[in-house]
């Protein structure tokens, strides 16, 4: 008798196993080396945000001290110009006193007809009160005085006005100055919470989170060197 040979089917499945592991395999190391690339970038961008921003915190801190010393020096100038203010006008006033003590026996002496002390006494007048003096005569003296011409200036009332100015612009530059440097103090609060959103990108959380966390410190740190641009800066 002639034995049929039979042959067995082919297992395509087993064939093809090989192929759908090594498949995989690739697809799992690609998916892997990406995971590393985006972690290394992150860690890159993430390194790179904290670096400048300590830079931007420092300089915010520095400029804040300084802002901070010369608004002391503008303070201790404006009351240094007030006291040198105040002493002009008490110079002023006692020269004005002493005009008016003048004045008043000079009219004592004219309302007795004594020409003769009326002369004298204008010859002891003061040069400020005898400029006032002369442009009363040359008026009519049709004013009530030589003390309400624009003429008579006692000395130091120029110097008392132009010092008590100067008070007072030093005074506002101090305000500025506080100001400035309140508002460095304020930016570095701001470059801190981007600090805290980069520090938290670190953390091992979920893509997306540390993707917004991140995005978030940058936008911050951006708003931040922006409104740094429009500071005043001191050296």
């Amino acid at each position: 008798m002639t034995e049929t040979a039979h042959s067995d089917p082919v297992d395509d499945s087993n064939a093809n196993a090989p192929a759908d592991s090594a498949a995989a395999s690739a697809a799992d190391e690609s998916q892997h080396r990406r995971e590393v690339i985006r972690k290394r970038v992150i860690d890159a961008i993430a390194v790179f945000v904290l670096s400048a921003v300590a830079v931007l915190t420092a300089w915010c801190g520095f400029q804040s001290s300084k802002w901070g010393g010369e608004m002391s020096i503008a303070f201790s100038e404006a009351s240094s110009a007030r006291v040198q203010s105040i002493d002009f006008a008490s110079q002023a006033r006692d020269a004005r006193a002493n005009d008016q003590a003048i004045w008043v026996q000079w009219v004592l002496a004219t309302d007795q007809g004594d020409a003769r002390l009326a002369g004298y006494i204008e010859q002891r007048f003061s040069p400020e009160f005898a400029a006032a003096f002369d442009a009363w005569n040359a008026g009519g003296r049709e004013a009530r005085g030589p003390f309400a011409l624009d003429a008579y200036v006692p000395p130091g009332t120029e110097e008392a006005a132009a010092l008590s100015d100067r008070a007072d612009s030093r005074f506002h530059d101090a305000l500025e100055n506080n100001q400035r440097g309140d508002n460095y103090s304020i930016l570095t609060v701001l470059f801190a919470l981007v600090l805290f959103l980069t520090a938290m990108s670190q953390r091992e959380l979920q893509p997306w989170v540390v993707r917004t966390l991140l995005g978030l410190a940058i936008t911050v740190a951006v708003v931040g060197v922006v409104i740094l641009l429009t500071f005043p800066i001191r050296i």
